[in-house]
């Protein structure tokens, strides 16, 4: 795992969710390289202990939750700030991801995706924003380039991750002027455990790399650098912005390459 230690997040508290794996994964450490304090996130503490692994005791947390769950997600906050003390930075990460046509999608699987998509990050975006009101702190949360346009067999998770996209938009104008900065990062086909089958057999990978214009899939490390800088001082002009982090999917129209 390469190391992303190029800003100073000493004393900071930063909460990851979905930080057992993948994108959440990469973040949570490159978050702790930085000097930070981080707490994260997920249904296995197992893997949240994995991603902790090798850092202070007094420096990690992990809060082993289903986020889908509202009275677990409730007890997310409260448990980060009572044991640093604040929060400084929110990572809402954690995603569940379907891809099946519309008219075979089943009212079950559309609600754990709005679930988990967007009701949690609505309900633990809520809980953290009056206390990053409180450190001047902000909000990152990861998006994805299928929030932002059509794309076949994914219309319930397109749709999830266009709602959070959006909301972070309305509350960066909400909450900017009480020194809140809001932001996303918008990455496109990335390996990690979810897209496992896929990543791993050329054919069916070729479609997906065909629309990125560095000829490869993002890996988890490629989205955690952007994320931190949403969240550092660097950023401290930007709020209400989307970073694509994309290896240039978003550039193109959707036409096959052909050259």
């Amino acid at each position: 795992m390469s190391t992303h230690n190029r800003y100073a997040f000493e004393g900071k508290v930063v909460l990851v969710t979905g930080g057992g794996s993948g994108i959440g994964q990469a973040i949570a450490r490159a978050f702790l390289e930085n000097g930070a304090r981080v707490a994260v996130v997920g249904r296995r503490r197992d893997r949240l202990d994995e991603t902790l692994a090798g850092h202070p005791a007094d420096r990690v947390l992990a809060v082993a939750a289903d986020i889908a769950d509202p009275a677990q997600a409730a007890d997310v906050v409260p448990a980060v700030v009572a044991h640093f003390g604040g929060l400084d930075v929110f990572v809402n990460n954690a995603a569940a991801y379907l891809n099946k046509p519309f008219a075979e999608m089943t009212g079950a699987e559309w609600e754990q995706l709005r679930r988990t998509n967007v009701d949690a990050f609505v309900q633990l975006a809520q809980a953290a924003l009056p206390e990053l009101e409180k450190t001047g702190g902000n909000l990152v949360a990861v998006g994805s380039v299928s929030g932002q346009r059509g794309d076949w067999g994914q219309s319930g998770y397109n749709a999830t991750k266009a709602a959070v996209m959006n909301f972070v938009q309305s509350l960066a104008l909400d909450y900017g002027a009480r020194g809140v900065r809001v932001n996303s990062v918008a990455p496109a086909f990335t390996r990690t455990e979810v897209t496992a089958g896929m990543g791993d057999d050329p054919e069916t990978l070729a479609p997906f790399v065909n629309r990125i214009a560095l000829g490869r899939p993002g890996e988890p490390d490629d989205i955690a650098p952007a994320v931190l800088f949403l969240a550092s001082p660097d950023a401290g002009y930007v709020t209400g912005a989307t970073l694509a982090v994309d290896g240039g999917t978003s550039a193109s129209t959707g036409q096959p390459h052909v050259g």
